[in-house]
């Protein structure tokens, strides 16, 4: 009998097998980028410069417009050869796409939404701040820092729910691919700012160590922490574990986003292989740092207590531990919570667990609950009071400079104003009960 090779990482196991990739396989793709779209933001900047605004003659000085680099993309793309090469790539939908299947993976989304929401917040984010070599691009934006995180959040959950909301959406001119060709120009501008302040000062970033900015590995990785970590990690934490053709669903509909985002596609072909991808990135990318450490501490400081979720510091301490493991949230300096709020997380699974399987078993339960929360998750993130108060364009906010850096950031006192995640988490516990 063949002896099986298992691993364990951050209190996952898995056998290793010829679909895994070592440190040393990996390496070459943290040197691999979107060339294609660098040189087109390099065009547009010319067409466009980012730093100025030139008012006509006549006219008042005024505060430069924010940029939408893909009307500008669309504008100038019969203009330059490559803006036309990258109009054509992200306007052609690759054979592989059936568009049934699209539909389907954008209703897992929706049927187990609560529970993928949580995973997104606090193992993909949160969690992802173990990412060192990631981490050392996010810190240099300053968009993690305490005070603006929750609107780094809600602007991805927008991109999110535009990928998920209709097959339309999805289709070139759809919001989900509109949003997913901004986010990969949104990627390039922060790589050629990033790569331009390392020629003018070469100590600033340490290529050979953490590869180039916003690499292949890390968008890959970035697709990793919406699909494949959702469906075999996140989800079963929760108790909830998806059908065989949910899960090709899922990946199908994330690969396309990958591909509109400059992403090599290829990983999230089949189950097997992107299952393995995602294992093998566990164990040789996660490696904690104290300033992973830092913008971890500063999620959790910038959403306490917030909309749409108002959970307490406490309660996204215990779910960040229980999602991530206790070997991973120590290293992140998550502290250990007390037993009331480790029995509301048990509370919160159960009240989840009761709502997914209760889809599958009422499908007409389970389209009106999909429909009711397309409309109600979108209305939250666009809200003007708690919301982004409209949709972002996914501007480049968070420009790098060499002094800015992110710091820990200081907890702020908030009233709840209204009932939040605990008290689906009270009810598990009493339905359980």
């Amino acid at each position: 009998m063949t002896r099986r090779d298992i691993h364990t990482h951050w209190d996952l196991s898995f056998e290793w097998t010829h679909l895994h990739r070592t440190a040393e396989q990996l390496r070459p793709m943290m040197f691999t980028y979107d060339k294609l779209a660098d040189d087109c933001v390099a065009k547009l900047n010319e067409l466009s410069p980012p730093e100025k605004y030139r008012p006509k003659a006549g006219e008042p000085a005024t505060k430069a417009p924010k940029r939408d680099l893909l009307s500008l993309l669309e504008k100038h793309a019969k203009d330059d050869s490559k803006l036309q090469e990258l109009w054509i790539e992200v306007n052609t939908v690759p054979d592989w796409v059936a568009w049934d299947q699209i539909k389907r993976g954008q209703e897992v989304f929706f049927r187990y939404g609560m529970a993928i929401m949580n995973v997104l917040s606090f193992q993909s984010l949160l969690g992802g701040m173990g990412a060192s070599r990631v981490v050392e691009t996010l810190s240099r934006t300053g968009g993690f820092s305490a005070e603006v995180v929750r609107r780094r959040l809600l602007e991805t959950l927008q991109h999110i729910l535009q990928v998920s909301l209709s097959v339309d959406s999805m289709k070139p001119g759809g919001a989900g691919h509109q949003s997913s060709v901004r986010v990969r120009l949104l990627h390039s501008s922060v790589r050629t700012r990033i790569l331009s302040l390392i020629e003018e000062k070469p100590d600033y970033y340490d290529l050979e160590a953490f590869g180039i900015p916003i690499s292949d590995l890390d968008c890959i990785g970035t697709i990793n922490t919406f699909s494949t970590s959702v469906v075999w990690i996140g989800l079963p934490r929760q108790g909830i574990y998806l059908r065989e053709r949910e899960i090709e669903d899922y990946i199908a509909l994330w690969r396309l986003v990958a591909y509109y985002m400059g992403t090599p596609h290829e990983i999230f072909a089949d189950k097997p292989t992107a299952r393995a991808f995602m294992e093998s990135m566990l164990e040789f990318e996660v490696d904690p740092k104290p300033i992973g450490q830092v913008l971890a501490k500063n999620i959790v400081i910038g959403l306490e207590n917030t909309a749409p979720s108002f959970a307490s510091k406490e309660f996204m301490e215990a779910m960040a531990r229980h999602l991530n493991g206790d070997k991973l949230a120590d290293r992140l300096e998550i502290p250990k919570t007390s037993l009331y709020y480790q029995t509301l997380i048990y509370g919160y699974c159960y009240f989840v667990m009761m709502i997914a399987y209760s889809n599958r078993v009422f499908p007409l339960f389970d389209q009106a609950w999909i429909a009711f929360r397309r409309r109600m998750y979108y209305s939250i993130i666009t809200d003007k009071e708690h919301g982004l108060g409209g949709e972002t364009v996914f501007d480049f906010k968070y420009v790098p400079w060499f002094t800015r850096t992110t710091k820990l950031g200081t907890r702020k006192e908030r009233r709840v104003s209204k009932p939040g995640i605990e008290t689906f988490a009270q009810l598990g516990v009493l339905a359980f009960s």
